[in-house]
């Protein structure tokens, strides 16, 4: 059976009972239905320890980092722990383009999945609906006089498909272009927010342009604030659903991890945290990309840290980064399985940078050979990685009860969680880390414009803040051709950004666009209502 009918088969229970799970009450919800809901209750004293699922550098398909958070999330429920997962809302760029959906799969899922995957609680709406605001308002403020002088707009508008006509288009004789929402600013500084007040000052702080004196203008100088609070009033509540087995999962917020910081929202992440023992999350992409973000952004700015990280790897991946083309990764070839095994230490000497406690977690799938999976097996334990198999796709919690016994060992070890850099170094410093330290890369270049823009930030005080890398996910480099675990190479900074109600400062490598395009046979092609049912998501 495919994954939605799978999921359609399910019985869902009562949102209501999924909620009583997690001591909630119906006046701490709004409904939406009697199968997901807005929970209105605000975070207490954090007592659950925090798991971070991350994953080795990916293939085109995904490693089903989603699907092993959910199997985990069932399997310690399943051993009777008060667990919850907290995970990413879907973006329908994806959903209509190569990926699919976001939900899980197999008999690992969180439902409904249609629901989730599509329109669901309308929070990416809600989003894209401030952002869009901002910018009229921008454009409204220049033809009504334009007495703030804005001479220069540095603020896009987005929406949540993916489109490369609209990576740049003419707006008022200038050049403009659109961001896919899951990497707008709004998305990016809703994620990070820990409350109402420190949303409206985040959005406030949105840099928008710059007058013809260079000085700095701020979303906060439209008066505007209120009107986009007033958007995002619902959608900054957390989204309470199910898994396939009737455990309760919260999910919130969206935000691309090649792009943005890939992390679900630090409100959804402190409730989870103040509601169970035990917190499943997931950042996306690769562990360089997703977790080092989620480590050095989210971590930082929510003062949070994980007991351990799960790292996802798959046969399919570990054989793509040997050298084998996505055409043939299910063909077997154990000179390029064992080739691929240097993506997995790098990532694996990269975490430990941050002193966490690691698990590998081999994402099973029905093409997988067992010779294959003992090369790996022995591998790791060779190079004593604690290492687990994962089935969890096709039999649900029975398939991760392994990695949730091992997790739930490995939390007890010391966790002296540590951060790769110092804000307060300068900006090149930090960058140098990051390509340094997790890249591996031996030499930096920079654009005219990227040096300008950096004297500019630390001239106006503003080069005090993370750094969020946007490149591809396909490699440790810049360049998605240079597959497996790439050394001694030139990393290339094309341009900085400002994310300043974000508070992070974006980094952009090679040539990496915030508006993805679709592919060749994109996934929209698939998708269909037939009798009133929704076909063709995975």
């Amino acid at each position: 059976m495919t994954d939605i009918e799978i999921a359609t088969q399910y019985k869902k229970i009562n949102i209501l009972d999924i909620a009583k799970k997690l001591s909630l009450k119906e006046e701490d919800l709004i409904l939406y239905g009697n199968d997901k809901a807005k929970i209105k209750k605000k975070p207490t004293q954090e007592k659950g320890k925090l798991i971070l699922v991350t994953a080795i550098s990916p293939t085109p398909y995904g490693e089903g980092k989603t699907t092993v958070s959910i199997g985990l999330q069932d399997a310690l429920c399943k051993l009777n722990k008060n667990s919850l997962a907290v995970l990413r809302e879907p973006s329908m760029g994806p959903v209509f383009g190569m990926k699919g959906g976001a939900t899980g799969g197999g008999y690992s899922q969180v439902v409904p999945m249609e629901d989730i995957n599509l329109h669901f609680t309308g929070d990416f709406h809600a989003i894209t609906a401030a952002n869009n605001l901002l910018c009229a308002a921008i454009d409204n403020h220049i033809f009504q006089g334009n007495s703030l002088d804005i001479q220069k707009v540095v603020f896009h508008r987005a929406l949540d498909v993916n489109d490369r006509a609209l990576r740049t288009i003419n707006i008022n004789n200038r050049e403009e272009s659109f961001s896919i929402t899951a990497a707008s600013e709004i998305m990016a500084l809703f994620c990070l927010a820990n409350s109402y007040e420190d949303l409206r000052n985040r959005l406030g702080n949105i840099i928008i342009g710059y007058n013809s004196k260079g000085k700095i203008i701020y979303a906060k100088d439209l008066k505007i604030e209120g009107s986009l609070m007033v958007l995002l009033k619902d959608a900054f509540l957390p989204n309470l659903v199910q898994t396939l087995e009737g455990n309760p999962v919260i999910i919130h917020g969206g935000p691309f991890a090649n792009i943005a910081h890939g992390c679900n929202s630090v409100v959804a992440t402190k409730l989870g945290l103040s509601l169970s023992d035990y917190v499943v999350t997931e950042a996306g992409f690769g562990a360089d990309l997703g977790a080092e973000k989620f480590y050095d952004i989210k971590c930082r700015s929510a003062n949070i840290s994980p007991a351990c990280t799960v790292l996802v790897a798959t046969i399919k991946a570990l054989k793509y980064h040997g050298g084998i083309t996505k055409e043939d990764i299910y063909k077997k070839n154990n000179e390029a399985l064992i080739k691929g095994l240097e993506n997995l230490q790098r990532h694996v000497d990269n975490l430990k940078k941050f002193s966490q406690n690691i698990i590998v977690s081999l994402n099973k799938y029905e093409t997988d050979l067992e010779e294959e999976i003992n090369l790996i097996k022995d591998y790791c334990q060779k190079k004593n990685i604690l290492f687990t198999i994962n089935d969890s796709y096709k039999n649900g919690s029975a398939g991760s009860i392994d990695l949730a016994t091992k997790v739930l060992e490995l939390i007890n070890n010391n966790n002296n969680f540590k951060f790769l850099y110092d804000t307060n170094s300068a900006i090149k410093d930090k960058i140098k880390c990051l390509c340094q330290e997790i890249y591996h890369a031996n030499n930096i270049e920079y654009s005219d414009i990227a040096c300008e823009k950096i004297r500019f930030l630390e001239k106006n005080k503003l080069d005090k803040l993370p750094i969020c890398v946007a490149k591809t996910q396909y490699s440790f480099s810049d360049d998605a051709k240079k597959v497996g675990a790439p050394s001694n190479y030139t990393i290339h900074i094309r341009d900085i950004n400002i994310y300043n109600g974000a508070k992070f400062i974006t980094v952009l490598l090679g040539n990496i666009v915030i508006m993805p395009g679709l592919p060749t046979n994109p996934n929209y092609e698939k998708i269909d209502l037939i009798n009133n049912k929704v076909i063709g998501l995975n």
